[in-house]
Order: C-alpha cells, then structure tokens, then sequence
C-alpha cells in the first residue's frame, strides 16, 4: 500500500511527465528533457549526493516508466532510443518488476544490535536467556557477538528498556517468499522463479528502487490511434479517487477510452459460479476450498505450496469474466484493467482477451497528464448495476462473504480468513495443504494484501479511509441473487 509519501509522489510526478511528453509534438525530446527540468542547474538536490546522481536515477524511474527493465540498460542508451522501442513494442516484457541499481540503498541488515537505550540492568536477562552465548555485558553495556548470534530474537522479547533490535531491509523483510534478496555487488536482485508479483518490495522500498514497468505508453499509444480501447475498473477503484465510478468512468472516456466496464460485474458472475463449486466439493466431503480473486495468491500455491494446488476454487476470477463481456461486445478492442497491485500482470499474461494494465497510481498520473479533474466529472452510469458484493469484492472478507451470500444453505459455510500474505501465513497454508484439514472452517479466504485490494500497493489512499469510502459506496447496491436449486 503505497498512498503517498516522497517517493511515491516522485514516481507520479514523472509519469505524469511521460503522459505530457507522449502527447506533446516533440515525444523524444520532452522525454530527454525531463531530468533535467526535474532537476535544474543549481537547483536544489534533495535527496542524493550531487545533482548528477540525482537526474542518473530520474533517467532509471523513466527507463521503468517506459516500460523497460533497468538490469539490461548499458547506461548508453538514450532516453530517446527507448521511446523509439517503446512505440515499436507489441506487447509487454516478460518480467513485470525491474530494481533500479542507482536507487537501491544496498540496506544491510539482519543482524541483532544493541541501541543506547541500553540500561546494563543488574538483572541481565539478554545475557542469561541467551543459548549460544552471544551476550555479554562490557562496561556497563549490552554487547552482541554477531558471530554467535543465531538471531533467534530471545533477547529483544526480554530487554525490559527495548533496547535490542533486529535491523531489517525493507524489500527483504516484506518479501513473503524471500524473492529479493542482495547480488553479488550488495544491491537488491528478484528471483523471478520465487517472486509471486505481490508487490509487497515494491511499496515497502523507502527508496523506490523496485518499480513496476509501466505499460502506459502501449496503453496510450493505441488511444492515440483511434483505435477502441476499453478500460475495466477494478472494484477497490471504488475507494480510492475521492470520486465515485460514474465519475471516474466519464473521465476515463473523457481520456480516449471507448467505453468503461466495472469489473464487478464479473465478480457477479465469479460469485454465483464459485458458490456452486462451493457446494459441489462440500457434497463430496472435501474438507475445505481456498477462494481468492489474487493472483499473487495463485503464483504462491503454484511456485511454494502445490500441495494446495488440489483445494483452489477452479472459478475463473471476476477479470477473466469481464474481459469477456467486453470482448462480446467490441471483440476487436484493446482491453485495460485498471488495478490496485502489481500481481494481475502477471494474471493478464495468461489471458488473451486483456491486453495491458494500468495501476491506480498510472491512472492518477494519465488523468492529470490530460487535465482531468475527476471530482469535477458528471457522471456516467453503467447499462446493468453490479451487486453489493460484486463491488466488495477488493476488500478483506468479501469473497467469502460474497459466496456465502449466494449459496442456497448459508450454514453450510464456515469462512475463514488470510488476511495478508507472510512467512507466518505461508507456514499454516502448507499446514493446510499437508494435513488436508483447515482448523477452523471449510472455505478459506486468501488475501495477498492486508485489507484485500485496498491494500494493494499501488494504491492511493490508506487502507482505513478507502475501505469507509467502499462501505459507504455499496449501502446503495442490491444483494446478489442466491443460486438457484
């Protein structure tokens, strides 16, 4: 969950600058000019060393914001030599994550230090609950032997002072599949074949070093050709722009989109379809089903825990359905979703009837790119309103509730949640899997992100504000339809 903060506003301020150069008469030279009008002679240099390291890592932010990966740069290619591939591209590079080496901070961490805020209390208990004799106390002062030490962290559960603590790297640390890790040079590198696109390293980088390659400018380079482009709007969206989607739907075609279809409106079609399902595996006595529209959680059970593989909901997710309610209807149009994270990038790979997408932090930088006020839109409505759960689809505890809605017996589901992908919730879904039982239920929610799609890490307001924005959107939605016999 990105929202804003420095960095973040840093990456949208360049996007929107992509935005205004693609549209402008002169693409290449306004793409060339942008470090150097971000970053002036003798302006101020607020974040690195000189103003010349400064515009290299403005460069790297554009590369990804080209949609190119920064690992295969030579750093002799002109910005303008990338513009001419990005415009000659036909679809998107494979690997969806890039880490920019001149930003990447090369955190060290892991090991276990002692602060100031160190007492050297008689009672000791750092050094007496230590197993491997890595404490000891020197001058009065709580001293750990790195060598020794096992990081087992029994010494900073027991410092009455908080004074011991485990220093982390951020993109390591969130990473729920130790995905990242350092290279050989000490700067962060993905292992694609771990990495599940949660996003998770890329909203915790305090530094933006780890950005999603941006597929705006294929995106845009087909609105400017006239061709029918339609955008599918995620239902988190609904949370998200201090507007609602009537409005963000007149903006977008306001933008050069042809037409606007809420996603929500194939999560209908998901909730009636897994609901059956739901029912059909209860009738066969399988001890539970896992459900989940992520597909950040769809990588996790196919890369780390197969032994899940035989409890996912084979129900197709509300995009999949939308897509082709959109191809029904315009079957020669370029289809876009708009999305809270960076994990349905790699979902929209697999599918052919979605070409692109674009995040909600993209999405912000197109409007303003354009000059759309979103707030200041009419609004337009959709031909067939979405159901209540449809549109709660993105927050933490819908889909479970969603199928339960629809189901013919409500009581014959026990819902219960992952709210939040970890390590943790890693260990008890392999548990899951590997004892063919869930402890407390028989339909198992799994969020990637804590709080759902809100929580995705593209996007623009926190979590708590956008989930009451949801809530109060749907009190207006009718319930979906149950199932019938």
């Amino acid at each position: 969950m990105n929202n804003s903060n420095p960095s973040v506003n840093l990456k949208k301020e360049i996007l929107i600058r992509i935005v205004n150069a693609f549209f402008s008469e002169d693409f290449q030279k306004n793409i060339r000019l942008i470090p150097y009008d971000m970053r002036p002679k003798g302006s101020e240099v607020p974040y690195r060393c000189c103003i010349y390291k400064e515009r290299a890592i403005l460069k790297d932010r554009i590369i990804a914001g080209l949609g190119f990966s920064i690992e295969e740069d030579d750093e002799r290619t002109l910005l303008s030599e990338f513009v001419d591939e990005a415009i000659k591209r036909e679809k998107p590079e494979e690997n969806i994550l890039t880490v920019l080496d001149a930003a990447c901070k090369g955190c060290s961490g892991g090991r276990i230090t002692v602060t100031d805020l160190c007492n050297g209390c008689v009672a000791r208990p750092c050094e007496t609950t230590c197993r491997f004799n890595a404490v000891s106390i020197v001058n009065g002062h709580c001293i750990i032997d790195s060598e020794r030490c096992r990081r087992c962290k029994k010494c900073i559960s027991v410092c009455p002072y908080s004074a011991i603590v485990q220093i982390k790297v951020p993109c390591e640390d969130a990473c729920p599949t130790g995905a990242i890790a350092k290279n050989e040079l000490g700067l962060a590198k993905i292992d694609f074949s771990k990495c599940i696109s949660c996003g998770k390293c890329v909203s915790k980088c305090p530094f933006a070093a780890v950005h999603e390659k941006s597929q705006l400018i294929d995106i845009m380079k087909h609105i400017k050709s006239g061709r029918e482009v339609v955008a599918m709007i995620a239902p988190s969206i609904a949370g998200q722009m201090n507007s609602n989607i009537y409005q963000i739907k007149t903006a977008l075609i306001q933008g050069g989109f042809t037409d606007v279809f809420e996603v929500a409106s194939g999560a209908d079609i998901t909730i009636r379809k897994e609901a059956k399902e739901f029912e059909e595996r209860m009738e066969r006595n399988e001890p539970f089903m896992t459900t989940s529209c992520c597909a950040g959680y769809n990588e996790l059970v196919k890369k780390h825990i197969p032994e899940l593989k035989e409890y996912v909901s084979n129900t197709k997710t509300p995009i999949y359905y939308t897509a082709e309610l959109v191809k029904a209807r315009y079957p020669n149009a370029i289809t876009v979703f708009i999305s809270p994270c960076a994990a349905k990038r790699a979902e929209i790979k697999e599918n052919s009837n979605i070409n692109y997408l674009m995040n909600y932090e993209e999405l912000e930088a197109y409007l303003k790119g354009r000059n759309i006020n979103v707030a200041g839109c009419k609004e337009t409505l959709f031909e067939k309103e979405s159901s209540k759960q449809g549109r709660n689809f993105g927050a933490a505890g819908g889909v479970a509730e969603a199928v339960k809605k629809a189901l013919t017996d409500e009581s014959k589901v026990n819902p219960c949640y992952i709210n939040g992908i970890d390590k943790d919730s890693i260990k008890k879904l392999k548990r899951y899997g590997k004892e063919k039982r869930c402890d407390n239920g028989n339909l198992i929610e799994v969020m990637c992100c804590e709080g759902g799609c809100l929580g995705g890490n593209a996007t623009l307001l926190p979590l708590e504000k956008s989930a009451k924005i949801l809530a109060e959107f749907i009190k207006s939605s009718k319930d979906i339809e149950k199932n019938e016999e």
